[in-house]
This record gives structure tokens, sequence and C-alpha cells, in this order.
């Protein structure tokens, strides 16, 4: 592992943000806008002094500041107030490794003693007599004077650093902004580097001087420099020729592009190009980089191509420390859900370290179940499968006139996997869960008995019909509505409730789409009200 701790000051949305690694891979989840992507730009920031792959030097914005911040300081002006110019700072704190000993000192906002690197963005003393011009009329101020402000890079040893007087290698990958050149050029010429002997590429660059040789004898070419000769004195004495560059500097290597299925690279989709900038960009940067931070690598990328992809990123990373950020479920569960940073309202964090093992396995295992759903949910609604979660869609709708989505309650079909495994989450991070389930004949022994560690935890719920004559859903939606109702709903003519509940059973999620859809009054049993009251 590289780097301990990170603090981060007034960048972006981050007014005061600190974060610790304990672990050579984090994967950063949340909802958007709450500071995942923020944190790549400030690491990458604060170790290698550039943002959106420039100098920060040349990127100066004041949309770089905290809007909070920023507001903060241009209220207290107006107001007459003395305050100081906002600042943005990134310190890195690094591992205690020999070779960033030099680096250790307490040049950090907390004097702490520590081996590491701080980033500042600040006012410059330099532009003392123009502030006090700025400053004079309040009123006009809307943001903060870059003009006025310097970027200092500093070790905690208080020397300057530099790029190139760091010695630590860091890559940034977002597939969104890699932009390719030539194609995959990269990809060719290394090919061809482990393919070629000397010989065979000296064969090739001989053919491909000839082949530009002769295309200077092409008739059209011929006449095109004929015209250009008789234009001789208006822009030159001397004949001009156009030809191509046969120098040694336009090499046959640089002039190749790549084809997938016959198709240029430019052309292919989306996917296939984002797997392919993301193999080159870890093929390129992970052999010699101590940190690799990833942006969503799961962009255009369909399951299977994602695996692949996900395999290659802990082989090409192993032994090297990660930040990846994400919103699949499956990236999350692939990569080891214990390696989740969890980023909630307000950029607080909350790590998965502390699951079981036996629930970090499974979740590994069985990579498509929706933990990141159960994550981001403001609340969330566990039932056991479709028919379920569309009867309680269509009870929340009655009472609150809304689908449970549009008040951040995400309603989750667990299909068959243990809801204690989503539970221990829930725990971990304090967010407010509902197990809608049926008793199965037992309440005792299945619901009371089974949860038993659970009914103590305030944001936690088990709704349950307690009486074992009846068994599921189905039963209890009999119970509660008219024969005649349902009836119509399902356009049947049973003269009995068993008849009803036998072709229910058997036909669980029509029933429940049907159910859904109709516009007839329906009754709710007294427990999926329970889940569903606010």
């Amino acid at each position: 592992m590289i780097i301990r701790k990170v603090i981060v000051d007034n960048f972006r949305c981050f007014r005061h943000f600190e974060l610790c690694f304990d672990d050579t891979l984090s994967i950063l989840v949340g909802d958007n806008e709450t500071g995942k992507s923020t944190l790549l730009e400030a690491i990458n920031l604060g170790l290698t002094g550039q943002i959106n792959g420039r100098s920060v030097f040349y990127e100066l914005s004041p949309y770089l500041f905290n809007k909070s911040t920023v507001s903060e300081y241009i209220a207290n002006l107006r107001e007459g107030k003395k305050i100081s110019p906002p600042f943005i700072s990134i310190e890195i704190f690094l591992e205690n490794l020999p070779e960033f000993a030099e680096l250790r000192g307490s040049n950090n906002l907390r004097r702490e003693d520590a081996i590491g690197v701080m980033l500042k963005i600040e006012f410059d003393d330099d532009y003392k007599t123009e502030y006090v011009n700025y400053i004079s009329n309040p009123d006009e101020i809307e943001t903060v004077p870059i003009e006025y402000y310097a970027v200092r890079w500093y070790s905690f040893a208080h020397n300057t650093i530099t790029k190139r007087s760091l010695k630590l290698n860091v890559s940034f990958i977002d597939t969104t902004t890699i932009r390719l050149q030539y194609g995959s050029d990269y990809y060719i010429q290394k090919i061809i580097d482990d393919s070629l002997d000397n010989k065979e590429k000296a064969e090739l660059s001989l053919a491909y001087r000839k082949l530009k040789q002769a295309f200077g004898s092409e008739k059209a070419l011929v006449q095109i420099n004929q015209k250009l000769k008789n234009e001789k004195g208006k822009i030159s004495d001397k004949d001009l020729t156009v030809s191509i560059d046969i120098s040694q500097k336009a090499s046959w290597e640089s002039n190749l592009t790549s084809y997938l299925d016959d198709i240029p690279f430019q052309y292919i989709g989306k996917g296939d190009q984002n797997i392919l900038k993301m193999l080159i960009a870890l093929e390129r940067s992970a052999k010699d980089s101590h940190l690799i931070l990833i942006e969503e690598p799961e962009n255009h990328l369909s399951y299977s191509t994602l695996n692949h992809l996900i395999n290659k990123i802990k082989d090409k990373c192993k032994d090297k420390q990660v930040v990846l950020s994400t919103h699949s479920t499956f990236v999350m569960n692939k990569l080891g859900i214990n390696n989740v940073i969890m980023f909630g309202e307000d950029q607080k964090t909350t790590s998965l370290k502390n699951l079981t093992p036996s629930t970090q396995d499974y979740f590994i295992k069985l990579p498509g179940y929706d933990t990141l759903r159960l994550i981001i949910a403001k609340k969330a609604i566990l039932v056991e499968g479709p028919s379920d979660e569309l009867f309680i869609q269509k009870a929340y709708l009655l009472k609150h006139k809304k689908l449970p989505i549009e008040n951040g309650v995400d309603v989750i079909s667990v299909r068959g996997l243990s809801f204690k495994r989503f539970l221990e989450i829930s725990v971990l991070l304090n967010k407010k869960v509902i197990v809608v389930t049926d008793n199965d004949g037992d309440y005792k022994n299945n619901i009371e008995n089974k949860y038993s560690e659970y009914f103590g935890i305030d944001h936690i719920m088990i709704c349950c019909e307690k009486d074992d004559n009846y068994v599921t859903l189905e039963s209890h939606i009999v119970r509660v509505n008219k024969l005649n109702v349902l009836n119509k709903i399902f356009s049947r003519n049973d003269k009995d409730k068993k008849d009803m509940l036998s072709y229910m059973k058997n036909n669980k999620t029509e029933c429940a789409l049907l159910l859904f859809k109709t516009m007839l009054d329906i009754s709710i049993p007294q427990y999926i009200m329970e889940a569903i009251d606010d």
C-alpha cells in the first residue's frame, strides 16, 4: 500500500474531507454527486500536480473551490469583515517506505510528523496591493480572484517538489477522457516489438519506404507537382513539390492503425473502444505505477466483457494500490464487497471491511446480486421474489400516491438469498431496511428465532404475518379481499376462496402483475401496511 490517508479542504464538493485507506484495493461506491470522482481527482492532483491531463498551473479556475466556502467568503466581505481568501489544500499521507523517507516532516495542516505531500492553491502575497483594490467594492465580487493565486507543492519536509522529484508514479484511468491519437497505436507497436525480430522489422521498414517512393511516381501526383512548379516565383524561387515523408521520423510503425473485424478503431462500438482503451491503459501504466486510480470501468460494457476486464484488473494490478469508483454491483461484488467504501450524504464514508468472511465470499461467488442498490438507497424493502415486489409496489402506490423509488425507497427482490446477508450490510451502514417475508407455517422458528439479533435494532424491521395458518402472501391477499373482486381482476369465476388461492399460488407472478395493474379497490394485508408506513 502506498497512500494511507487523504485530507482534502475546499476542493470542489469537499469542504473538509478525510479518508484513511487500510488495504491495497478500495472500491468507492455511492449515489451521484457524493464525491467519489472528486476524491480520485484530488488524489491524482495531490500526487501529480495535474488536473484534466494538464498542470494545475494552467487549469486554475474559481470552480475548483468549494461552493459553500466561496459563498461564505463573499458574504463576509460584503458584511465588511476582514477575512483571508479561501484556499484549497490536498494532503496525501504515504506509507513509511524507505524510498519516501525524504518526504517526512510536519509541513501539514495538523503538524503531524509523517511522510507525505501537500498541494496548496492559495493567495499569493505578492498581490496584496491588487487584492486590496479588488475587495474595495465587495458588492461586485462574485467569485474567488484566482488571478492572485499561486500553486505550491511541498513535501511534509517543507521542500518544494516537482513531478520529476516525486519518485511516485500514479496512473489515472478514465475511458471517457482517454483519446488514442492513432487508434490503438501503442498496442500495435507493443505487439510488433514483442513478435518481430530486428531483421523482420528492417524488411518491413524497407518495404514501407519503397511503397512511399512508388507513390511519388503516381501519375496524379506527378501532374500536381508540375502545376506547383508552374507557380514558381509566387511562393518561392525554388521548385515546390509534395510527396510522402520518407525521413526516419515518419516510421512505418506510427502509420499503422488498428481494425476490429475490418472496422477502423474509431468506428467500432463504444463498448469495444472502452475495453481496449482500458486494457491499453493498464498495459502502459500498471507495470511502473505505484498507485492506479480507475473511474467507472463498467462504462458501455456487458456483463461478460466486464467480467473479462475485472479479471485483467486483478491480474495487472496485483501488488499495486488501486482506488476504483463504480456504479456497478457486479464490479463491487466481483472485486470484493469487503473493499467497499460507501460515500453517503455530506461525504460521510463507511467501510464494509467488517462484514463476516462468509458474506464477503458469498457476494464474490454470486456477483449479480443487487447489493449496491441496498447500499445507495435511502431506505430498502427486501422481498422474497418478483410477485412480492410487484405487490409491495402496488400497496405503496395506493397509500402514498407514488411509487417507492420516487421517495428514495428501493424494493429489492432477494431471490432466494438469505435476508441476513443484506441485514449484515444494513447494520454496518446504519441503513433503514425492512424485510417482508412469509412465515412458512412456523413464525416462531422461521422469524422470531431466525432474526432474533435484528429485532432490537431501530433501523431494521421484520414484517411478517404471525398467524401460522396463513403461510404465503397469496393466502393473505385472499383473506382480506372479497372473492368477487379477485374474480374480476383475474377474469375467473371461482365459487370458493380455496380455488382462488390455489390458482394464485400456481400463477404467482401473473397474478401479482394483474393486481399491480388493476384499477379496482383492493385491500392490503396488515403486515404489508406496516412495511410501507413511513
